[in-house]
């Protein structure tokens, strides 16, 4: 069973949203370009153009302004109000909506060099690859994991296994073309071909998890 570590708090409400957003830019910025341990407290104010006690001010510490960055990447294309479950919202409509987001995100320039930045550096830093996995994927497969479960009660689904089905899910939907792009070999797809192939893992889906 995988573990499931908690992620560092984060800070509250930002006193100042002007400069919190010019400091996460700047932190995912200097983290794909240099890694996380190249990455000092002092280049990121620098270069949010910030004082280190105005960012120290927003983050407690690296670790908490790394987890926030990420999981900001992961709601601009995955809002939480995705996954709240409504009997009023057809299941297949929620995941369709999941579904292109997901690829969205995961197939987003930002993501995929961080992707390949948290590989890169896994055996050498394996405690930021478990701060990006608890901030961004995991927080994303718990989400997954509620909503499936909330289907499975209200009968629109059955799914006696919400977590294995919700990494199914996000898995098919990642499916050949982000390995590709990972791997630095082709095209992102167009508009319609990435609707078709997730409209095509939600059908497949849908057929083997429809309530009976």
């Amino acid at each position: 069973m995988t573990r499931r570590s908690k992620p560092p708090s984060t800070a509250g409400r930002p006193k100042d949203p002007a400069k919190y957003a010019a400091i996460l830019n700047a932190a995912k910025q200097l983290f794909i370009e240099k890694g996380y341990g190249a990455s000092s407290m002092a280049a990121i104010a620098a270069a949010a153009g910030v004082s280190k006690l105005t960012l120290y001010s927003h983050f407690a510490d690296k670790d908490a302004l790394f987890t926030t960055a990420v999981k900001c990447k992961c709601e601009e294309q995955l809002p939480p109000v995705f996954f709240q479950f409504s009997e009023d919202t057809p299941i297949r409509q929620a995941l369709l909506t999941i579904g292109l987001g997901f690829y969205n995100l995961v197939n987003s320039e930002e993501a995929l060099a961080l992707h390949r930045l948290i590989i890169a550096q896994a055996s050498q830093n394996p405690r930021v690859s478990q701060l990006f996995y608890d901030a961004g994927p995991r927080r994303v497969l718990d989400a997954m994991e509620q909503l499936l479960q909330a289907a499975h009660g209200s009968r629109q689904l059955d799914v006696p296994q919400p977590r294995a089905a919700a990494e199914h899910f996000l898995s098919m939907i990642k499916g050949g073309h982000n390995l590709r792009l990972l791997a630095g070999i082709g095209e992102p797809p167009d508009v319609q071909i990435a609707r078709q192939h997730v409209e095509d893992v939600v059908d497949l889906f849908m057929r083997a998890f429809s309530a009976r």
